[in-house]
């Protein structure tokens, strides 16, 4: 018994001794060791090198060659005697060893993919894939061993053979496909692998264009890349293809859409009212296909009223041709915040949200957004009360709810605009906690504007001013707003809230047509501090109007790239760099 536990006991502290650097200790132990068949699993790896080490290359290789003959069907101890004549510059040994390997397991793919692994574990790649190879040919499947493979040739930084490895992961079976899509969201970082994919996926489409996976995950890589259009022409080919009123076209659209590539958006659901009238899709397409409109002219300044007036003419006109149901109400909901916010038609707009509100075929939560617009409207009209009376009656009826959320969100800003912060506080930190993202990075957003300007001010008095010249905006009476935010600007030069000041001076500015006179704003938040928390902002708003105000793309190209140099994690970062491959030309096709 006590024999018995001494050997593993030994090696324990023989390979402590050898992590501690004692090696002298570690290896008299382990030749004594060596000596038992037991010891050698759990002494090898350490025992090995350390003969290396002491460069007694007979001893070493009569070490290995024995323990191969204890242990014949253990593959790791055949790679290690290739190590060793790696390590020992034996190279026609080396290779000796690997032939031998091949023509011994020649019809036994099991046991080559074993020393394959071996292999890759030791760091020779090449002839890992080599190994491979023949067990892939003996098994007469291309999709075998492709992770293994995959993972080898990203050692070798071969991106090409990579990719094709993984592609034919995915294909093997379906399940794969999500599992590579991960994989290759951690890895493809580079546009260059970007576009290696891109090809290989187009090549593989254009051979074999009956299998939906190619297309899936060209999809998938147009996604990430924001390049909405070219994902959709892969979209439109399965709809054609599978028979299909637009389905897979309109799931790219509304990601354009939430992504607010408004052309793209447009361009898309076009396509589906155009090639596919009498279908399910039909009359969604065409409600989303105004909505994409209206998202386009109400960030297009300065706004066209005219364009405004047509979209309201557009909801009603849907409206009217399919009759009431969830869409058409939607749209009437649509039309009634451009009556208010846009033609200031309060009374026409209260109107049609209450035929919403009242109507039997409403869902609870188109009653309940109708009912938060309204809320909006009546703080246009200067009655707050009624204001606040809505958002609690949304927030009652559906508590702990992301509407309910939303709702609390509108209070606080309510109790914001009129300046009472503590109150608007007491919303927002219970909205930073308990809510989804948005509403909780707007909560966030809001607490810190307070925090951060009331801090050093116990009267609140420019926080007050602030947050009127904000409720000026909100509620359409701009031209105050503007004279309010100058004078702030004026009377406490170098205040906290300048910066967010020039912010919505320079939203004010582009409204008005004024490019130039934004830039100057956004610019002023720069010179205040490259660190401040709105200089990535403005920074890329500067490059936006470059590009789509003054048409000077070479300067607009320019700043992207120094963007994505100067704040590479920011959340503009994955825009400014599809914009400034388009500006490249990179997109065209």
């Amino acid at each position: 018994m006590i024999i018995a536990q001494a050997q593993p006991n030994d090696a324990k502290l023989a390979n402590e001794y050898y992590q501690q650097g004692e090696f002298d200790k570690a290896l008299s132990l382990y030749k004594d060791l060596e000596k038992n068949k037991s010891a050698i699993p759990v002494i090898h790896s350490n025992y090995l090198e350390l003969l290396l080490k002491n460069g007694d290359d007979k001893s070493t290789e009569r070490y290995i060659k024995k323990v191969i003959k204890t242990f014949p069907n253990n593959l790791k101890y055949e790679v290690d005697l290739i190590y060793y004549y790696q390590q020992t510059s034996q190279a026609e040994e080396k290779d000796k060893i690997l032939r031998e390997l091949l023509k011994k397991y020649d019809k036994n793919q099991y046991q080559l993919s074993m020393v394959a692994r071996q292999l890759a574990n030791r760091q020779f790649n090449q002839e890992a894939i080599n190994f491979y190879q023949k067990a892939r040919k003996i098994n007469n499947n291309q999709f075998v061993f492709s992770l293994e493979m995959a993972a080898i040739y990203r050692a070798l930084d071969q991106k090409s053979e990579m990719l094709n490895e993984y592609v034919n992961f995915a294909e093997s079976r379906p399940a794969n496909v999500n599992y590579v899509k991960n994989l290759l969201q951690n890895i493809l970082t580079e546009e260059s692998d970007q576009n290696l994919l891109e090809t290989l996926l187009i090549n593989k489409i254009q051979d074999n264009p009956n299998v939906f996976m190619y297309s899936d995950l060209l999809i998938w890589l147009e996604l990430q890349r924001k390049n909405f259009y070219a994902a959709f022409i892969q979209a439109r080919a399965l709809d054609k293809r599978n028979k299909r009123p637009g389905d897979e076209s309109m799931k790219i659209a509304r990601i354009a859409f939430d992504n607010k590539s408004w052309d793209d958006a447009i361009d898309i659901y076009q396509y589906v009212v155009d090639q596919y009238p009498n279908t399910s899709n039909y009359n969604y397409a065409r409600q989303l296909l105004i909505r994409s409109k209206e998202q386009k002219i109400k960030t297009t300044f300065p706004i066209d009223t005219v364009s405004i007036r047509n979209l309201v003419n557009d909801y009603a006109q849907l409206y009217q041709d399919i009759g009431p149901n969830i869409t058409s109400l939607e749209a009437l909901r649509n039309e009634a915040r451009l009556h208010a916010f846009y033609l200031n038609s309060l009374d026409t707009a209260i109107s049609i949200l209450k035929t919403v509100i009242n109507h039997p075929r409403s869902s609870k939560i188109l009653v309940a957004d109708s009912k938060l617009d309204l809320g909006d409207i009546y703080l246009l009209k200067d009655e707050p009360w009624e204001s606040t009376l809505l958002y609690s009656q949304v927030e009652k009826a559906h508590k702990e709810s992301p509407i309910a959320y939303e709702a609390k969100l509108r209070n606080a800003k309510l109790n914001y605009y009129t300046g009472n912060f503590a109150l608007a506080k007491s919303h927002l930190d219970i909205l930073k906690l308990a809510t989804t993202r948005t509403i909780s990075n707007d909560a966030i957003a809001m607490s810190l504007l307070i925090n951060d300007n009331t801090a050093f001010d116990s009267t609140d008095q420019v926080m007050q001013e602030f947050a009127s010249a904000e409720l000026l905006i909100f509620t359409n009476h701009k031209t105050e707003a503007k004279s309010k935010l100058r004078k702030l600007l004026d009377e406490y030069q170098g205040h906290e809230v300048t910066d967010e000041i020039y912010w919505l001076l320079a939203r004010l500015a582009l409204e008005e047509g004024k490019p130039e006179e934004a830039i100057d704003h956004y610019q002023k938040i720069l010179d205040l501090s490259q660190m401040d928390i709105l200089s990535d902002d403005a920074f890329f708003q500067i490059a936006v109007i470059k590009e789509e105000n003054l048409d000077q793309i070479e300067d607009a190209k320019e700043l992207y790239q120094e963007f994505l140099r100067k704040y590479p994690g920011s959340r503009h970062a994955a825009e400014a760099r599809m914009r400034f491959r388009k500006l490249r030309g990179d997109l065209n096709n």
